[in-house]
């Protein structure tokens, strides 16, 4: 079996390098969590499963749509901002077990990191090699951020999905990618980017092969499927029509002005010495995630994970509001990554241990304080 056969079909055996130094990632973290919580005087298992958007998914979970929250201002939070798939399997494992549902949401999204750390370890092998993937994996579990793939959160499900659909575009096999893609829609607004991954790549199929096969057309128009229905169920049920989802998240004080009100709040930073470092320290990370994301594009990086990534990114830093929770709609844009993992891994293996190592405990520690500090809005 040759090299590129065995890239083909990334099974555990294989795949239990990148699988067991992302488990050793989150273990950290989890770790210095419980041993933060406890100084503080905090429950780490409240803040990883009923706090912020958690507590939202276990009410979708356990009462359905149609609660909403009023604020002072006038403007409602409605649980319809929050796609299904989530919620749908915290009320699957809930009803099959003696779980909670927030414990349920919990594994769901344990188990979800997992197929998410297998999948983004699927995609670097594919493309650069197994030591490649392996360093993405681990990577990705070791960003500032990675504690959320530990909450019940749907950061996870949604990477496991794109990692996966990203995987079977790659090697053209439509119809899982455009089933993959639907349920990325389910999971997430930004299940947009898959869709797109998975247009372009048929395109660009389609004007090589000149040729047009039935699996490559359904694969085409179910890709869309699961966003298309969750979004047209809103609209009907709030009778807002096709805007009726926007209206929702509009009412969340989200939205997309290209990233006018982020630079706004950028540079209100700047009004104190404080304020200023802070204002400096965003502005250096916006310019890494550029930089990453250009020297993806140098690196050739096929055309369906750069756009994948290139509308992850462009959502994640042009949206209007929630400034805080940017670092983590960035965490499904593994592929940023992919010109560092490729580096690494052209390293010795002890050196390489040695800044992953590192990473893992700056990631551990920021992780533990974040949570309980401000943590995710």
């Amino acid at each position: 079996m040759t090299d590129d056969d065995r890239r083909s079909r990334p099974s555990p055996r294989r795949a239990a390098p990148a699988l067991l130094g992302y488990a050793g990632v989150r273990a950290a973290g989890l770790l210095a969590l419980a041993l933060w919580s406890a100084a503080a005087g905090k429950s780490p298992h409240t803040l990883l499963t009923a706090r912020w958007d958690s507590l939202w998914y276990t009410r979708v979970a356990e009462h359905g749509y149609g609660w909403s929250v009023t604020l002072p201002d006038g403007s409602v939070h409605s649980n319809l901002a929050f796609f299904p798939l989530l919620p749908w399997l915290e009320r699957g494992v809930a009803a099959l077990s003696p779980l909670s549902y927030a414990d349920a949401g919990l594994l769901v999204s344990w188990l979800a990191s997992l197929g998410a750390a297998w999948g983004i370890f699927a995609v670097g092998d594919r493309l650069y090699g197994r030591r490649a993937g392996v360093c993405l994996a681990v990577l990705w579990g070791a960003l500032p951020v990675g504690i959320v793939a530990s909450m019940a959160y749907s950061e996870a499900l949604f990477t496991a999905l794109a990692a996966w659909g990203l995987y079977a575009v790659l090697r053209e096999h439509w119809v899982s990618a455009g089933l993959l893609a639907a349920a990325a829609g389910l999971t997430r607004p930004i299940g947009a980017a898959v869709v797109a991954a998975v247009w372009v790549a048929a395109a660009l199929w389609v004007r090589r092969e000149r040729r047009v096969p039935w699996r490559l057309v359904l694969g085409v128009l179910l890709a869309p499927a699961g966003a298309a229905a969750y979004v047209l169920w809103v609209g009907r049920r709030t009778g807002g029509g096709l805007f009726g989802y926007l209206d929702v998240q509009e009412q969340w004080g989200n939205g997309f002005d290209g990233g006018v009100a982020f630079a706004r709040f950028v540079a209100d930073k700047f009004t104190s010495p404080l304020g200023a470092l802070a204002g400096i320290g965003l502005i250096v990370g916006v310019a890494l995630v550029i930089w990453l994301y250009v020297a993806g594009v140098r690196q050739g990086q096929p055309a369906p994970l750069l756009v994948y990534t290139g509308i992850v990114v462009a959502l994640a830093l042009c949206a209007s509001g929630y400034f805080g929770s940017k670092p983590r709609l960035l965490l499904p844009a593994f592929p940023l990554l992919l010109p560092l993992a490729v580096a690494l891994s052209r390293w010795r293996t002890g050196r390489s241990a040695v800044i992953l190592g590192a990473l893992t405990l700056v990631s551990a520690v920021y992780g533990a304080f974040w949570l309980n500090g401000s943590g995710p809005p």
